[in-house]
């Protein structure tokens, strides 16, 4: 990095970046405690003033979580969410395997809206009931294997799903918002931009799991109608839908449609004007302005009987506050590291990787990214990995999209080891799994991970984002 002298607040920067690196690797403290290094050290260390350090703690990514997962809090409290996986399920008939696939399809999709771990623990349940059906009609050693496969299917689709929204997991919240302060200029990555980009992505990478665990843990069996009636019978025990699912669920349609729509839409030679163009200043609104605007309109909404809200404040208090201090956190350390200069010193050590060519660029760091976070959490390892990608990408002259956003995407895919990700390790708490039974479709999901997004990005990266992978972007240029 070169001497102290030459680098003094790059070198003070680097050594923070080192300790809140290794306290986040191995977890010595709570992630959230390390995520607040950066309001006492920076400024006792001179590199950022405490009023800016501390505006990292409060951006519109940030309120853009919290305004989501309060809707989200509210389809928990009144069991919509259950009633959207029950639906799901019940509409693919046929199979074991595609009793498998119904389960998959439901828990991905509600993982692009509420968090993977509630996803999952919300359909554990659900399967231990099915589960629980097939031990009777096939036997213990039959339903045993197909236990593996159905609750890796639920693990694995809640972490594929969050890979389709924004608001679907915390590392690509951190990308947006890693890449605003990288690159000002750049074009927003917007909602929209993000869904029309990694849904289809995320499509083929569940049928992918789907597929690995259909031929490793999924036998030849009849359909059995009784499975049905499990479901049929949980979904008798929600009722009719009440009026409060109803309201939750127009708001939910609502706010995703905003979402959606912010931003003009361009469909081929055909562009929809977004409906933040109809307002004085389109660029004040973003997606958290939408999210936050919903979740204060579910507060002000009373249940049925009057007694409460939809939405009251004893159940927004279960807000994860602590994934709040750790997007502040890596926040605050990717400005410190832009403006200490550390990007440009690291960006110099970088040079030699412009020999590579830009789909071996991206796998590399596909590559690198899945197997680092099935022992990280995927989180702080976006927080370290993106301000060092974004700061490689412009010393050797790479579209810095073709970077960073592979390695947000490859976060989410550590499906090898129990402590990998949430999902992973509730259904390994079930008994039901063996390490070696999750690392064996894991390692095969983690290979196709790979190729899929390496190749999903070289292939319809510049249609989606504008400009290609071997393309060097005016916004990318630093003065």
């Amino acid at each position: 990095m070169g001497s102290d002298g030459e680098h003094p607040m790059a070198a003070r920067c680097a050594g923070v970046a080192v300790w809140m690196g290794v306290w986040w690797l191995t977890e010595v403290v709570p992630l959230a405690v390390t995520a607040l290094l950066p309001l006492v050290l920076f400024p006792v260390l001179g590199v950022m003033s405490a009023s800016r350090v501390a505006a990292n703690y409060t951006n519109d990514v940030i309120f853009l979580f919290l305004g989501g997962f309060m809707v989200a809090l509210a389809m928990e409290r009144w069991d919509l969410h259950k009633r959207i996986a029950l639906h799901v399920i019940l509409l693919i008939r046929g199979s074991v395997g595609l009793t498998l696939l119904g389960f998959m399809v439901a828990t991905a999709f509600l993982s692009m809206w509420i968090s993977n771990t509630a996803a999952t623990m919300m359909m554990v349940p659900i399967a231990s009931a099915v589960l629980a059906r097939y031990d009777v009609l096939l036997g213990k050693d039959a339903s045993a294997k197909i236990a593996v496969g159905l609750l890796l299917g639920i693990a694995y689709a809640a972490s594929i799903g969050g890979i389709a929204t924004l608001v679907g997991t915390p590392p690509n919240l951190v990308f947006v918002q890693l890449f605003k302060i990288e690159f000002p200029n750049a074009p927003e990555i917007s909602f929209a931009t993000w869904l029309f980009f990694a849904f289809p992505l995320t499509v083929m990478l569940l049928f992918a799991a789907w597929g690995v665990l259909r031929v490793l843990y999924v036998p030849k069996v009849e359909s059995f109608s009784s499975t049905r009636d499990v479901f049929r019978g949980e979904l008798r025990e929600l009722g009719t839908m009440r009026r409060e699912e109803k309201v939750v669920a127009v708001v939910f349609a609502v706010m995703a449609m905003l979402w959606i729509t912010r931003r003009p839409l361009t469909l081929g030679a055909v562009t929809i004007p977004g409906w933040s163009e109809l307002l004085p200043e389109p660029g004040y609104v973003g997606d958290g302005t939408v999210a936050l605007a919903l979740a204060c309109v579910l507060f002000l909404i009373s249940a049925k009987d009057r007694s409460t809200q939809i939405l009251d404040w004893e159940t927004a208090r279960k807000l994860p506050w602590r994934i709040v201090l750790l997007f502040g956190g890596g926040f605050a350390l990717a400005g410190a590291i832009l403006e200490s200069g550390l990007s440009e010193v690291i960006g110099l050590k970088m040079h030699a990787l412009a020999a590579l060519s830009p789909t071996s660029m991206t796998a590399s760091v596909c590559t690198l990214l899945t197997f680092v976070t099935e022992l990280t959490s995927n989180t702080a390892t976006t927080q370290i990995a993106l301000p060092i990608l974004a700061a490689t990408a412009v010393a050797v002259h790479r579209n810095p999209m073709f970077l960073m956003i592979p390695a947000t995407l490859s976060a989410s895919c550590a499906f090898m080891m129990p402590v990998a990700t949430p999902p992973n390790a509730i259904i390994f708490g079930t008994g039901r799994i063996k390490v070696y039974q999750m690392a064996k479709a894991g390692i095969l999901l983690n290979l196709i991970g790979i190729v899929l997004i390496t190749g999903w990005m070289m292939l319809m990266g510049a249609a989606f984002l504008g400009s290609g992978p071997a393309e060097f972007p005016a916004w990318a240029v630093r003065g």
